[in-house]
């Protein structure tokens, strides 16, 4: 991993030479957003400033406070409470005391191989958890510094997130969207036929800018064939051997579960079956029947916003997930209740014309259905000890 720093941290230079002097000085300088070299170094010896280019005989002294093993774990646990396609939750985490640095990993034993082929799903759901680490870390005063994909020789390797140093003025702060990160719920219920007002919209798709994503509300022609795309999706699916196995595995409906009952989507969480309306709500059941699950009409005219960005790789991915955390914890602020419209997305053929080529919103990673309704039940989540590696 580059070397990384913030100022007021401490550049020490020792040769593993016998004998050889050892020097040091405070960096007063970053050169690079991330932290990593050249740096400005006043040092102790002399109080002189020069920009100093560190060797292998360097390194670096936080001296930030240090987090304690139950604020990492705190902080995971906060990240952990994001959304990922079927629950599958496929990231795990590690953190270097010495560093005060934060790892974000996939999890390549927890994909959708028939509904995710690509990955991409796996990536905006660590994309969320990442956002939700940088609230975390910002609620708490810090400044959660982010590079993404930092290692070109480890694609899992997601995202390095340093919380060493303090937040400065006029940074980004996400720490305001603290209070949603545990009280948003995917709700797959009716929600009202209120139309969302346009300021509160004005906010949504300035969270996804903030993330350098475009988010636009589908209307018009656009809406009937993002509709009519998520139809064709879910007749797909139903008889899709692929897309089958994904959702039996991950819907806890059969022998054929989770490796445990905190992870995937448990029937509670399934919502009523549609009896009518228009709205995309993709039935987890399958078409099996649920004891007790009610039926319901839902939206006639959904409000559906999609994300997009110009590009459409790995780091794009992470970016748009990013972004779609960012939204939905901003509108769980603004009341509104949120799902997610995937079915299209599974499918390559169906993706690409989910876009607007009037606006040109580039490649769609993702549609949110939004509204106000009731908020969705809390979904399981694994323990953190089981994705939370603490390393020296």
């Amino acid at each position: 991993m580059p070397m990384r720093a913030h100022i007021g941290d401490q550049l020490i230079v020792e040769s593993p030479t016998t004998g050889a002097t050892r020097r040091d000085g405070e960096i007063v300088g970053v050169h690079h957003e991330d932290g990593t070299p050249p740096y400005d170094v006043r040092w102790s010896d002399s109080g002189r400033v020069s920009l100093v280019f560190p060797g292998p005989d360097a390194h670096i002294h936080h001296t930030g406070h240090p987090l304690s093993d139950a604020e990492v774990t705190a902080l995971v646990r906060d990240a952990a409470a994001a959304p990922s396609m079927h629950n599958a939750q496929p990231w795990r985490f590690q953190y270097f005391r010495g560093e005060g640095l934060f790892h974000v990993v996939a999890d390549l034993t927890r994909t959708l191989p028939h509904s995710d082929a690509d990955l991409r799903a796996l990536h905006l759901g660590c994309g969320a958890a990442l956002m939700n680490l940088r609230v975390a870390a910002a609620h708490t005063g810090r400044r959660p510094a982010t590079l993404l994909l930092p290692d070109p020789d480890d694609p899992t390797l997601l995202a390095a997130v340093s919380v060493t140093g303090p937040l400065g003025a006029g940074e980004d702060d996400p720490g305001a969207l603290y209070p949603a990160v545990h009280t948003r719920h995917t709700s797959r219920s009716p929600f009202a036929e209120t139309e969302i007002p346009q300021s509160v919209r004005a906010a949504l798709r300035a969270a996804a800018e903030a993330e350098g994503v475009s988010l636009s509300f589908a209307s018009g022609w656009h809406l009937q064939t993002v509709l009519d795309l998520a139809l064709e999706a879910e007749a797909r699916n139903l008889t899709d051997r692929g897309s089958a196995e994904d959702l039996t595995r991950w819907s806890r409906l059969s022998d054929q579960t989770p490796r445990s009952a905190a992870e995937g989507v448990p029937p509670y969480a399934f919502g009523p079956r549609r009896r009518g309306g228009k709205a995309p709500v993709r039935d987890f059941a399958g078409g099996a029947p649920v004891p007790g699950r009610e039926t319901a009409d839902f939206e006639s005219s959904p409000q559906l916003a999609l994300l997009a960005t110009p590009g459409d790789g790995p780091r794009d991915w992470l970016r748009a997930g990013q972004a779609m955390e960012r939204v939905l914890l901003t509108a769980t602020l603004e009341g509104l209740s949120s799902s997610f419209v995937t079915q299209a997305l599974e499918w390559p053929d169906l993706r690409w014309p989910l876009r607007d080529p009037v606006a040109g919103t580039g490649h769609v990673h993702m549609v949110l259905r939004l509204g106000y309704g009731p908020p969705g039940p809390r979904t399981p989540r694994r323990p953190t000890r089981h994705m939370l590696d603490i390393l020296p």
